[in-house]
């Protein structure tokens, strides 16, 4: 095997699988693998050190397991600077751009290691003024220096839980037969100790959580300053307002669960409500709108997103239907965002994902399993899945943070 490659990692190695993960992708691409260089780290705090040495049949197989071990935070040894590559027209990366994960990345110029700011997945990184930075696709500008190629980066993955103690009950993926009362305890956990840093926790919410009676539970939770952000749809917008305005959610009444006469046109009536006032807050000032979800956010200066889709009715003026404009301004209410909660909606919660860095704690909550597996092997790998009813869970989280 002529094409070899001396590769280095460091970090929890060991508890967080990362090793065995590297000897298997070198095994995957055909290759052969002699250790080199290995400590183990002796306490929670000092790391494992790993110097291997790679071999591939022919170069493009040795390229390729390059750029997969960069994801497992194992790098080329040499110190070499990155490559850079001149964006010629906009929105047009070079071909052998560099795409980032959504772990903490370095790259090193001029001789010195530059931290990659704005880190989330899918993204190239600009290095300019002696910085580096990530700038998704559409982004690009003709003149941008962007990474291309694997060498002069560095990734470091999040590390497995050593405070086996403390999450020990959601670290072994997921399950419907934890009981959710455990789940609440050490999420609540986790609440307060983003809350105690000085960080922010945001809730991704579907409008399930209307459906399951989880408006009261969660307006409480932002009446008493856990949350710090909604992101949504215009569903939740829309049935958390019928239900503030008429009761019902799509027509269902929420007191006894029978269908409402005529309430199927209550949706349209909240939704024409709101056009009347003007706005979710102008419905608020205005006393139109005295309860609910959106109501505690206005009140309480808690930002809300409301991103729209082709199938929403109205929508609700404060919904957003450009795409572009609604991923911005997702992208702005997560950033330095400590904890997210994801509540019964897939797809925003795949969104938000996306645009994570993988040090932010995810708390997947949906009765159906599927959903928090998704949202983990889309990139999410730090995603916690909790299999339960989101109205449940959301009123046990209350009372606990109470």
């Amino acid at each position: 095997m002529p094409f070899q490659e001396v590769v280095e990692a460091e970090g929890h190695l060991i508890d967080s699988h990362i090793m065995e993960n590297i000897f298997d992708k070198v095994v995957e691409h055909h290759g052969r693998f002699e250790v080199e260089q290995f400590r183990i780290g002796r306490t929670n705090s000092e790391a494992s050190y790993l110097r291997l040495k790679v071999e591939t049949p022919d170069a493009t197989l040795l390229d390729r397991l390059l750029f997969e071990l960069l994801s497992l935070g194992c790098a080329p040894a040499d110190s070499s600077d990155a490559a850079l590559a001149t964006v010629e027209r906009d929105r047009c990366a070079p071909e052998e751009f560099y795409s980032t994960t959504n772990h903490k990345t370095h790259v090193r110029s001029n001789q010195q290691w530059l931290d990659v700011e704005n880190q989330r997945m899918d993204a190239m990184i600009v290095v300019k003024d002696g910085r580096a930075f990530c700038r998704r696709l559409r982004d690009l500008r003709a003149g941008d220096a962007i990474v291309v190629g694997v060498r002069g980066i560095r990734v470091t993955p999040e590390s497995k839980e050593r405070d086996r103690l403390s999450f020990a009950f959601m670290s072994n993926g997921i399950s419907s037969e934890r009981q959710a009362e455990t789940a609440v305890r050490q999420t609540a956990a986790m609440v307060r100790h983003t809350v105690e840093q000085g960080q922010r926790v945001l809730v991704v919410a579907g409008p399930v959580v209307v459906h399951t009676g989880g408006v009261p539970p969660l307006a409480a939770l932002i009446r008493g300053g856990w949350v710090h952000g909604i992101l949504s749809g215009n569903a939740l917008g829309v049935h958390d307002i019928e239900a503030a305005l008429f009761g019902t959610s799509l027509g269902v009444r929420l007191s006894d669960g029978r269908q409402e006469e005529h309430g199927h046109r209550n949706h349209m009536r909240a939704i024409n409500a709101i056009y009347h006032a003007g706005s979710v807050r102008e419905a608020v000032a205005s006393g139109r709108l005295s309860q609910g979800v959106l109501y505690e956010c206005v009140k309480a200066n808690v930002p809300f997103v409301l991103a729209g889709s082709l199938r929403d009715d109205g929508p609700l003026p404060d919904t957003i239907t450009d795409m572009n404009a609604a991923q911005d301004a997702y992208a702005a209410l997560v950033k330095d965002a400590g904890l997210v909660l994801c509540l019964g909606s897939m797809l925003h919660s795949i969104a938000t994902g996306n645009m994570l860095p993988s040090w932010v704690r995810v708390v997947c909550v949906d009765i159906n399993p599927a959903v928090a597996t998704k949202l983990s092997d889309r990139g999410t790998g730090q995603s916690l899945g909790i299999v339960a009813d989101v109205g449940l869970f959301l009123d046990l989280l209350s009372k606990a943070l109470a």
